[in-house]
């Protein structure tokens, strides 16, 4: 364990940036949690809305392949390599993606979702659950519908969910964390903000952040 960790009790302050359909989102989520694990070093984790294919219909008829090769503008047998390269590294941090069977969707009441969950305290959950149902379970995140079952599934009320939901009570909290992005100049994700003032983009090895996260600590102690 770092001995800075043992000697603080200030949890360094990360906000991370991201989306429920970003398969690097989820890989950086193991291997930040990874770093913190082997660091010992204690941190409060805020995830922020970043939508990014805000354009996507909730009900994409096609599939994540034919989406990023129309997107992109890429060979659909390119795109397979690519998803097969991620599916891959996934595995390598024990997350096992299905991308014959994940629903393509537009992720915006997702992050609406997880703001209402933030509300209440259980943000980081409801992070782990939606990324659990995008990439592993194929569950669809688009509908609001879908979105209370995943929810009641960690124990919400359902129909707490689908009335903030059909409200868009949240959508001005997504729209805010969009703008942020903007201003910090955030084009990809997962972005990481340390301590108010470490940048770090794209999903790291957990020795990266593990660096940052004890570089904080040393000028902490300075």
């Amino acid at each position: 364990m770092n001995n800075a960790a043992v000697t603080t009790t200030e949890p360094v302050q990360v906000d991370i940036w991201s989306d429920v359909q970003c398969p690097w989102c989820y890989i950086g989520k193991r291997r930040f949690e990874a770093a913190v694990e082997t660091s010992g070093i204690p941190v409060e984790i805020v995830y922020h809305s970043f939508e990014l294919a805000p354009d996507t219909p909730v009900e994409y008829e096609g599939t994540p392949i034919q989406f990023l090769s129309e997107r992109k503008g890429l060979p659909m047998p390119q795109v397979e390599e690519m998803l097969t390269r991620v599916t891959d590294i996934a595995s390598s941090v024990g997350l096992d993606y299905d991308y014959e069977h994940i629903h393509q969707t537009n992720t915006v009441k997702a992050h609406e979702l997880l703001h209402f969950a933030k509300a209440h305290g259980r943000q980081l959950e409801m992070k782990e659950r939606l990324l659990d149902a995008y990439f592993i379970k194929t569950e669809h995140v688009g509908r609001i519908e879908d979105l209370a079952d995943i929810a009641a599934s960690i124990g919400f009320d359902r129909a707490e969910v689908v009335r903030v939901l059909e409200s868009s009570e949240y959508l001005p909290a997504v729209k805010a964390d969009m703008e942020q992005a903007m201003q910090y100049g955030i084009q990809g994700v997962p972005f990481f903000v340390i301590d108010g003032k470490y940048g770090v983009s794209g999903a790291q090895e957990s020795e990266t952040f593990a660096n940052v996260l004890t570089q904080v600590l040393t000028e902490r102690d300075v």
